[in-house]
């Protein structure tokens, strides 16, 4: 049957919706098969909202009849946005087109007007697909009444849900529940559900963990078939591992990580070349292990991302690989993917390569102590041995900074903060966690391997996801600049800033007693980064003109789709025979978007 490229194209020449019998006239198409193929696919692309269906079930393409589709953002106060799927500036919705939606669905709406912010405003047309199927909310009992009530942890989620006290697993008044909604909510009715889990009192320990994990739908349970394929999995690497991986052991690799971190992705090694310098960035060889569509790599997909709560990890993979047999311990063998780069007197990236390889880590560094050696007391250091790699490695951090900062990348200096918790899992104390050169040094290591993959990748044209960043739409740009200049600042650039100016600006304001204000109000007037398949879009923060995440992918799904393609590529297959193809990675970047804000 013709593809959904062909469909669209026809009906958009055709300029008028038509019904099922006119498309498959027109498309010459008469065999009883093919025609159910034909229903079917239409009624995906109805789904998917690329078609629209009008009341004398006549399809039109959605973009010609004025409607967007994209996912809804609730705000606690009630109205909503949609943030379209095309790009350009987000469609307004009021409470009122608000009352049938939930924070996270998917929807088809018709633009209607400007308001009086001058934003596109939307009224909905259909419901594509539901986000939320269960909910964690504070039981309210109402002894007086058949109906008692559930209101959601989550702010976003602003329609209490009505619950039939036959239904409530006797749960208490101000209990913490889990709701599966039975009916969602219409223009007229809000939703109902049915208890399914009591959690428990809101002040019992770790109570703040379990609600978010189930507020946000974190799956936090291996599926059955997950486990067993576990028990197949080896627990080292084998001499096996020799005909398909290099042995790059004799290389003294080292990880620097947090002193907390147990999911080692990465390990770093340097040395000079020439007038240049020779860098191998090792990557846990996660994609040997997890193959396309197993119930391993299905879990890692819903998961898309770890999560990590102050005292507690959602990984997504099992610890059986991402704190074991995918992690780069040290003095044991692992598989990895190296990316090898042959860096210049000025920083340039001359030549790149990638070698699946067996490695050996020297040493488990942390932050600190790297810290503590590169700011000149090496007397503690717990590895001198490898004190002339570790220097190697600084000096080619200083000349990628240098060019960094030459090409503009927008630095903000941030303060992260560590939560610390007594025996009752209360909170005791929370202490900021202070970035040194060791932090900075590995964080530029990453970056030239991400930017390094996104160019190699780009140049075979294999569908893959990259990491994009756009600049500031038109609006927000607007309010920061009126922000700027009642505190006599001004952004460079005019209506189209480049990240140079960002950074310019943000040098300046160093000395300000307000600098963290207004690094803020910087960073919100910027888009949120995505994964989509599009090599082209780069990356505003960082000043690039195309990027990718290779680095992690123990606990990052984009980052082992990446992995998957550079194999693939490797192996010398067409790009044609890639399992993935462009739509799949559409859909794919979409979801791993998701995972990573939910």
């Amino acid at each position: 049957i013709p593809s959904r490229e062909y469909i669209l194209l026809h009906l958009e020449t055709e300029g008028k919706p038509l019904p099922f019998q006119a498309i498959a006239r027109r498309l010459e198409l008469h065999d009883p098969e093919v025609l159910e193929a034909l229903r079917r696919r239409l009624r995906a692309m109805e789904r998917d909202g690329q078609l629209i269906r009008n009341r004398r079930n006549g399809y039109g393409p959605a973009k010609k009849m004025d409607l967007v589709r994209g996912r809804v953002i609730a705000h606690p106060q009630g109205y909503g946005f949609l943030v379209s799927d095309e790009g350009g500036s987000d469609v307004y919705l009021s409470e009122k087109q608000m009352r049938s939606l939930m924070h996270g669905d998917r929807a088809l709406v018709n633009i209607v007007g400007i308001d009086y912010k001058e934003r596109r405003e939307g009224a909905l047309v259909d419901i594509l697909e539901r986000n939320v199927n269960e909910v964690v909310g504070r039981f309210n009992y109402r002894k007086t009444s058949p109906i008692s009530l559930v209101k959601p942890d989550n702010p976003r989620l602003c329609h209490t849900i009505l619950v039939h006290n036959s239904q409530h697993l006797q749960a208490k008044d101000g209990q913490i529940v889990v709701v599966k909604i039975t009916e969602y909510p219409t223009i007229d009715n809000p939703p109902i559900g049915e208890i399914i889990e009591i959690i428990g009192d809101q002040r019992a320990p770790g109570m703040e963990v379990d609600i978010a994990i189930r507020t946000y739908e974190l799956p936090h349970q291996w599926s059955v078939e997950t486990t067993q394929e576990l028990k197949h999995l080896p627990k080292t690497v084998s001499k096996k591992n020799l005909n398909t991986h290099q042995d790059f052991r004799h290389l003294p690799f080292v990880t620097i990580d947090g002193e907390d971190a147990q999911d080692f992705d990465d390990a770093v090694y340097c040395e000079p070349r020439g007038k240049g310098w020779l860098l191998k960035v090792a990557i846990a060889d996660v994609s040997h292990y997890v193959k396309p569509n197993t119930a391993l790599d299905q879990d890692a997909q819903k998961r898309g991302t770890s999560v990590y709560f102050p005292n507690q990890v959602l990984p997504m993979l099992p610890e059986a690989l991402s704190n074991h047999l995918c992690s780069l311990k040290p003095h044991v063998d692992r598989l990895a993917l190296i990316c090898e780069l042959a860096i210049d007197f000025y920083g340039r990236t001359r030549r790149i390569n990638f070698h699946p390889a067996i490695i050996q880590s020297a040493a488990r560094l942390t932050y600190d102590q790297v810290a503590q050696l590169l700011t000149g007391n090496p007397t503690s250091f717990p590895h001198p041995h490898l004190i002339p790699h570790l220097e190697n490695l600084y000096q080619l951090y200083q000349l990628l900074l240098k060019r960094r900062r030459k090409r503009g990348a927008i630095e903000f200096e941030t303060i992260e903060t560590k939560i610390l918790f007594d025996q009752h899992q209360k909170i005791a104390k929370i202490q900021p966690v202070i970035r040194n050169d060791a932090h900075r040094l590995i964080e530029e290591m990453m970056l030239a391997a991400n930017v390094a993959t996104a160019e190699w990748l780009t140049a075979r044209a294999i569908p893959t996801l990259y990491r994009t960043h756009q600049g500031p739409k038109p609006e927000k740009l607007s309010e920061l600049q009126q922000f700027l200049n009642r505190l006599g600042l001004k952004l460079g650039g005019k209506e189209q800033p480049h990240p140079l100016h960002y950074a310019k600006l943000s040098e300046k304001i160093q000395t300000r007693p307000d600098v963290r204000m207004i690094q803020t109000r910087l960073l919100r007037s910027l888009q949120l980064a995505t994964y989509q398949p599009d090599a082209q879009k780069g990356h505003f923060g960082l000043a690039y003109s195309t990027y990718t995440h290779f680095t992690s992918p123990i606990r990052r799904y984009p980052d082992l789709l990446v992995h998957r393609a550079i194999y693939h590529c490797l192996q010398n297959q067409p790009v044609e025979q890639f399992f993935y193809t462009q739509h799949n990675m559409e859909k794919l970047g979409e979801h791993c978007s998701m995972t990573e804000r939910r």
